[in-house]
């Protein structure tokens, strides 16, 4: 099986796009696995959720996701992503919000456990430390986690149950996949936070156990200026040209 591994798109329809074409340029997948916040943020997230309807796809709900359709308060959120979370409540069908309320918070499809944010706290934990990774390996069961929330491509990997180590997710590199266990995160499609604007995701190749890591040029400058005309944050649109 071929997945792609999506995450925290954010309404970045020419990010999604341009990692779709990139998808075919490689040859096509079974199923894209999508590890939540499809919406928030950006300017079209009615057409990111129609477009990912289209494909074979598993998907974990996101607090962006949830918070579109009042499971979650924004209170937590800060000013602008509050504002534009109500904007994007506004801009969903009845059938979006549909498939945001019925999202799973966790997911397993094989060796792989799927959540947004952290297999202990789906929805909100950031997993940015090697400490918090390592108090997270107790909390799932397969050989391998797929994370997004952080919008940075990271991987964690259980050396020993006292002994947690972490790296980058370099462009354009493979990772193959051994015996010891992973937390995973491909960075992010619609709004990366590593200092590289550039949409980011992963291709996994489950014949040889072997997963991509890519990093795709798209319109940023197309995606501000739709931002700017329905009147989104400003701080939220020109974080986009600087991956931060």
């Amino acid at each position: 099986m071929r997945c792609a591994i999506v995450g925290d798109i954010h309404g970045n329809l020419a990010a999604f796009k341009a990692v779709l074409e990139h998808i075919e340029v490689k040859g096509g997948v079974d199923e894209i696995w999508c590890l939540g916040d499809v919406v928030g943020y950006g300017p079209e997230p009615h057409e990111c959720l129609e477009i990912l309807r289209t494909y074979n796809h598993l998907c974990v709900a996101g607090n962006h996701d949830w918070a579109a359709v009042d499971k979650i308060d924004t209170l937590d959120f800060n000013p602008d992503a509050a504002q534009a979370c109500h904007w994007t409540t506004e801009q969903l069908t009845p059938e979006d919000v549909d498939y945001l309320e019925n999202l799973p918070l966790t997911l397993c499809r094989g060796d792989f456990t799927l959540v947004h944010g952290s297999p202990r706290q789906p929805i909100w934990e950031y997993v940015l430390s090697v400490s918090v990774a390592q108090d997270n390996f107790a909390s799932f069961e397969t050989s391998f986690c797929l994370i997004g929330h952080s919008h940075i491509p990271l991987v964690f990997e259980c050396v020993d149950e006292n002994l947690c180590v972490s790296n980058r997710l370099p462009a354009g590199s493979g990772l193959e996949l051994g015996e010891h266990r992973l937390i995973i995160n491909p960075g992010s499609v619609g709004q990366p936070r590593d200092g590289d604007p550039r949409a980011s995701y992963i291709l996994y190749d489950g014949e040889a156990r072997i997963i991509y890591h890519y990093r795709i040029k798209y319109d940023i400058a197309a995606t501000q200026r739709k931002m700017a005309e329905w009147g989104l944050p400003l701080p939220l649109i020109m974080r986009l040209s600087f991956g931060r």
